[in-house]
C-alpha cells in the first residue's frame, strides 16, 4: 500500500473516496464488521461485542451494510427462528483496508499521546 498521498486527485478520484466514506462512515459500521469477523453472528452476540450500541442502531446499520453488499442476513426456519449475519466475499476484499485502518489508528493514538505528554 502506498505510503504517500496522491499528488493529483481527480474529481473522479474524489467521488470514489466519497463513495467509500459513505459506505464505512459512522461510529458503528466498522465495529459491526469486526464483530462479525470475530465470530459474533447473531444479533445479540454482535450487540454484546460492541459497547454502547443500541438494538435500534445495530438494526439500522446492519440493514445498510446488507444494502451495500458487505453483510448477508440468513434466516433459518427453526423454532425459534434463527437469524445469522456474516460478511460477504465482497466485504472480505476490504480486509487490507481494515487492517491498515487499525495500524494507522494505533499509530495515531501513539502520536497524540506522545504529543500530549510533551505539552
Amino acid at each position: 500500500m502506498p505510503r504517500t498521498l496522491p499528488k493529483h486527485a481527480t474529481a473522479e478520484d474524489m467521488k470514489y473516496v466519497q463513495d467509500t466514506l459513505y459506505v464505512i462512515s459512522g461510529k458503528w459500521k466498522m465495529m459491526i464488521i469486526l464483530a462479525i469477523c470475530a465470530g459474533n453472528n447473531r444479533f445479540k452476540e454482535i450487540q454484546r461485542a460492541i459497547p454502547d450500541i443500541t438494538p435500534r442502531m445495530l438494526s439500522k446499520e446492519l440493514k445498510e451494510l446488507e444494502q451495500n453488499k458487505l453483510v448477508v442476513r440468513r434466516v433459518y426456519d427453526e423454532s425459534p427462528v434463527l437469524i445469522e449475519y456474516s460478511t460477504t466475499p465482497y466485504c472480505k476484499s476490504f480486509g487490507a483496508i481494515i487492517h491498515e485502518m487499525i495500524r494507522w489508528g494505533r499509530e495515531h493514538r501513539r502520536v497524540v499521546k506522545a504529543s500530549l505528554a510533551n505539552d
